[in-house]
């Protein structure tokens, strides 16, 4: 038989524990502790129900150690005991300690569980929330309301959509599939989770529905890319909150639909009282970005400025890159500097660093990279693209140094970049680092850094090291894989080989697009294989859909006039669809300078002009047709004119790396600090070359000069000069690496076949076009270029 409590205890405890609840409400923690001292002074600790009433209110108003110490002192604890200290420390984002304190609870009711899930839930500790649940549905402890939404939020957040399944099931067992909350999070879930058919079921089964269910399917279907059934929902919702338009605004951005997006936030502004938010705000700034609507972008900051609205963070961005990409870089660097923004994101510098590109001016870029604070790969990354396109290779390289010395670890994208900077400055040594880089990183086999590596080596002049990083990258080749092996093999004079590897992509059901065409056409261009040529443009054409571009047409020229089809290639010329370019008439120049067509040559070059007024290379080909049929006087003519206009012909230069030293060289160059030594190692090769059977082709001088004048002006060419200068300064068996900025000529291209032979190298020859790979007399183009 229960023993009652004398009624003066029992006053005091009715009294105290209305104070509490009093204090709860108010959270009134000194008033808590002033209550406590009274209890202990009634000896009103022996009661539970005061203790926990007491410990709940510490526990919620921040002492959290104070209600821990009184859960420790009492003799008896319940499951809200239990609870309640468990609760405290999962709000205060304590998991570990508040599993410790779970594992401890000697029966666990429904709200331990919950507790423990929420808390989890809330600190994004996802799976942990998940396998909580489960366990909890072991135990056979029926799930309430609360763990049912947040382990559908976990669900959710993680992707888990077959867990989320069984979940559902749980819901309708226990009759909640009609509660709004709960629906809610079980369409939150499917819609997360890209189950579009499910949603679908869930919210046309809902009895009751308010504006986050609305909202969900709205969020879904933009998630989805249907704009339209977004909008078709959005117009049936009667109460539409902040999110509801959010959804529309962003999603509208998101798809590209700009337009839209501002059509949406202005009507917002204007028949609701709603106000806009950072996501509203920053949405609506990229799509003025996006279209280049400064005048609109200035009326959302007006806005931002008048409300006083904190302009940090993702709207602070936004703004800064709406002024960029708006024509307003320098207000955007205004806002930085008045600001002091220090969260500048990718996006917003990449679109400053972008503005300053366009104005030809990358020193602010680099000075507001400067300024960041640590950096992250993106904005690092974003540096180095900014730096490559504006064709500053060697900066580019430098930040990439700095990067892996004091920066964070390079991406794939960064890695790509930076070997896109290497293979413009054909610089083997400098690639191979950044492929050891890629190696170690665990990168060099993701398809965006093989590919990148792939033409690195090809434009440096390593059709195998190519071949390797091809070999390597099988399980991960897309469509840029295949066409960057295809134009390496085809650069390199290996067109039979391109070609293979275009009919394996074929077979294998990768869809070709129009830079691997222009791949397969120059191939055939460089292996003079003009049938199969003609059948891969019109398959390009009928099989794939694909329009031919302004490059494909230029290399069917190139195809045609190489070949010696010179009225063929003129009037592919005059047939195409759209006004020919420098390109394709340069081609046909070319064509006719090889094959002495006096006639369409005259053509070509008034053509040419007509596009490009100053382009030197076609009076100088236009000269040289005229020298090469002996017509001197008309050749000097074109010579004087050029001279008259003011166009200056482009100098033939040499270059070659020896211990990442750069040396260049002109004709009869005699600039080189070695220059004795070299016109010493020329001279002594031509002696033995000739003796080999090798003869000058004097034709290559277009002057009217001497035999032996013509004959030294032939030994001492640039690309000559450069092989001398590799022979003494490389160890014997080293393959030399030549760059040169124009074509070969013809007794370039001869006499380096001997020199091959004689000093038993491979000599790799890149000249405006293509890659001749010289070895024991012969080379890869078969004397075809």
């Amino acid at each position: 038989m229960e023993i009652p409590n004398p009624p003066y205890f029992s006053c005091h405890s009715e009294s105290c524990a209305h104070l509490l609840q009093t204090s709860l409400k108010s959270r009134d923690s000194l008033k808590g502790k002033s209550i406590h001292a009274q209890m202990v002074k009634l000896g009103l600790t022996f009661s539970v129900y005061l203790m926990n009433n007491l410990m709940n209110l510490y526990a919620k108003t921040g002492f959290l150690l104070d209600a821990h110490n009184l859960f420790n002192e009492m003799p008896v604890k319940t499951t809200f005991s239990w609870n309640t200290i468990l609760s405290g420390y999962a709000k205060q984002g304590k998991l570990e300690k508040a599993h410790q304190v779970f594992d401890l609870i000697p029966v666990r009711d429904s709200v331990s569980w919950t507790t423990i899930i929420v808390g989890y839930n809330q600190m994004g500790r996802f799976e942990n929330a998940i396998k909580i649940f489960v366990d909890m549905v072991k135990d056979k402890v029926l799930p309430t309301q609360f763990s049912l939404t947040n382990v559908l939020a976990s669900c959710a957040a993680t992707g888990s959509r077959g867990i989320g399944k069984k979940v559902h099931s749980f819901v309708v067992k226990l009759g909640l599939h009609a509660c709004v909350p709960v629906a809610n999070s079980l369409l939150n879930m499917y819609a997360k989770t890209g189950d579009l058919k499910m949603a679908k079921v869930v919210f046309d089964r809902m009895k009751l529905r308010n504006t986050s269910s609305w909202n969900a399917m709205i969020s879904l279907h933009m998630n989805c890319g249907r704009v339209d059934l977004a909008l078709a929902q959005f117009e049936l919702l009667s109460e539409r909150d902040i999110v509801s338009w959010n959804s529309m605004i962003a999603g509208c951005n998101q798809h590209g639909f700009d337009n839209e997006a501002l059509q949406f936030f202005s009507r917002m502004l204007k028949d609701t009282s709603l106000k806009p938010d950072r996501f509203s705000l920053a949405s609506a700034l990229s799509a003025c970005a996006n279209l280049e609507k400064l005048s609109f972008g200035k009326q959302i900051h007006g806005y931002i400025v008048r409300t006083m609205f904190d302009a940090s963070g993702a709207v602070g961005n936004a703004l800064i890159s709406m002024y960029a990409k708006s024509g307003g870089v320098e207000i955007a660097r205004r806002i930085i500097e008045q600001s002091g923004i220090s969260d500048l994101d990718v996006i917003a510098f990449t679109a400053l660093l972008d503005g300053y590109v366009k104005l030809g001016d990358i020193t602010p870029a680099r000075q507001i990279f400067n300024s960041l604070k640590d950096p992250d790969v993106v904005a690092w990354t974003a540096m180095i693209v900014g730096y490559v396109q504006n064709g500053l290779n060697n900066d580019a390289i430098e930040v990439f140094k700095t990067m892996v010395s004091e920066g964070p670890r390079p991406n794939s994208f960064t890695l790509a970049a930076i070997l896109s900077a290497s293979s413009s400055v054909t610089s083997l040594n400098h690639g191979k680092q950044i492929h050891a880089s890629a190696i170690r990183s665990g990168e060099a086999l993701s398809p965006s850094v093989g590919n990148a590596l792939t033409t690195m080596y090809a434009k440096a002049g390593s059709i195998n090291g190519a071949r390797k990083v091809f070999n390597l990258l099988r399980q991960n080749r897309d469509t840029v894989s295949w066409t960057s092996m295809i134009i390496a093999l085809a650069q390199h004079g290996f067109g039979e080989e391109a070609i293979e590897l275009f009919e394996q992509m074929l077979a294998l059901g990768i869809k070709p697009d129009h830079i691997t065409y222009v791949g397969v056409l120059s191939a055939c261009t460089h292996g003079g294989l003009v049938e199969q040529g003609r059948s891969y443009f019109d398959l390009m054409k009928n099989a794939h859909k694909i329009d031919p571009t302004l490059s494909h047409y230029a290399c069917m020229v190139d195809l045609f006039g190489r070949a010696g089809l010179l009225q063929e290639a003129y009037k592919f010329v005059e047939n195409m669809p759209m006004e020919p370019d420098v390109i394709a008439w340069g081609s046909l120049l070319s064509s006719c300078k090889v094959y002495k067509n006096v006639d369409l040559a005259k053509v070509a070059a008034e053509r040419l002009l007509l596009i490009e007024p100053n382009n030197s290379g076609a009076y100088s080909a236009l000269a040289n047709v005229y020298s090469s049929c002996g017509k001197w006087d008309d050749a000097a003519k074109i010579r004087k004119l050029m001279k008259a206009r003011g166009v200056k012909k482009e100098q033939g230069l040499s270059w070659v790396q020896i211990q990442n030293k750069t040396h260049v060289f002109g004709v009869e160059d005699g600039l080189h600090p070695q220059k004795d030594e070299i016109y010493k190692m020329m001279d002594k090769i031509w002696k033995e070359i000739k003796k080999m059977g090798f003869a000058p082709d004097t034709e290559s001088v277009l002057h009217d000069l001497g035999v032996e004048v013509k004959d030294q002006i032939l030994r001492y060419h640039s690309e000559k000069l450069a092989i001398a200068f590799g022979i003494i300064s490389t160890p014997e068996n080293t393959t030399l690496r030549i760059m040169k900025n124009l074509r070969v000529c013809n007794d370039c291209h001869n006499a380096i076949k001997f020199i091959s032979k004689l000093v038993d190298r491979e000599i790799i020859v890149r000249d405006a076009t293509r890659f001749h790979h010289f070895r024991n007399g012969s080379c890869s183009c078969k004397d075809y270029w």
